[in-house]
């Protein structure tokens, strides 16, 4: 969010749009081969759960959560995907990131499937042809394999936090009468400098509960110097670590300062910090 609210240079985000698979970033682990193939990718063994679509599926690590995600949920994930004959043709977990994108633009067996876990849940999907590709040219063929780790999941960006109104009583406050609440805990230990480059993705919403800016909705994140940037997120993303999202109440003095055809007092922000560039 630059303080002039101009277009944002960007990393290359890709969604599951049209079954292509998705590559976007949010958190950092160290970068790897793919996970080899696991002894039963040929297919699923007989205690796999089966659902009435033909999806099966295998809990392989339980989740600390109790709540799941919705059909159209953002969800922050690690996944690797193999073919029967154990050739991985994707990883998240290769990449060294997860990947972010919403569930109603992901593969019928993904959707599917991530609704059926909690955060912190390892599953492994056998997701049949008819909820996968479907025969597409040039995308793997047959039945599919996913080992998946939920991280996090959050509702779209259009729906406004039900504390957008103002900080509730748990939030932080700085000095400079900034509020905020961490949302989840980053996986890094630096953080950036303010006069470091950061890529995030972010959500921005005035206290009625209008959003006016969002990188999650133009489906990729932003890259940008903190000089750049409204006082109030120098400060603020100045606080975080690699992989960490937090929400950010921001007085209109550290925010636009009333200037004309810009959001006008308290703003609210989504922020996941995703890479410190410098």
């Amino acid at each position: 969010m630059t303080a002039t609210r101009t277009t944002h240079a960007a990393v290359v985000f890709a969604l599951f749009l049209a079954g292509a698979l998705a590559t976007s970033v949010a958190g950092q682990t160290p970068k790897g081969e793919a996970p080899p193939a696991p002894p039963d990718v040929a297919a699923p063994p007989a205690d796999a759960q089966r659902t009435a679509s033909g999806l099966a599926s295998k809990v392989l690590q339980p989740g600390t959560g109790d709540k799941h995600p919705s059909p159209t949920d953002l969800v922050t994930v690690f996944y690797t995907g193999w073919t029967t004959d154990g050739r991985s043709f994707d990883s998240s977990a290769a990449r060294g990131r997860p990947s972010t994108f919403p569930l109603d633009r992901v593969l019928p067996g993904w959707s599917e499937g991530v609704q059926l876990m909690v955060i912190g849940e390892k599953r492994r999907l056998w997701v049949p042809e008819a909820l996968a590709y479907k025969g597409q040219a040039g995308k793997p063929r047959g039945l599919l394999v996913f080992d998946i780790e939920l991280l996090d999941f959050q509702a779209p960006p259009g729906v406004a936090p039900p504390d957008v109104a103002a900080p509730p009583k748990d939030a932080r406050r700085t000095p400079s009468g900034l509020a905020y609440k961490v949302l989840r805990q980053g996986t890094g230990t630096r953080r950036p400098s303010e006069r470091g480059t950061v890529t995030v993705h972010y959500t921005g919403w005035t206290t009625d509960g209008k959003m006016f800016d969002s990188s999650v909705a133009r489906g990729r994140p932003a890259t940008f110097p903190l000089t750049d940037v409204i006082k109030g997120w120098t400060e603020g993303v100045s606080l975080m670590v690699e992989g960490e999202r937090t929400r950010f109440w921001i007085p209109q003095d550290l925010a636009y300062q009333g200037q004309p055809g810009q959001p006008r007092g308290l703003l609210v922000f989504d922020i996941e910090l995703i890479t410190i560039e410098k």
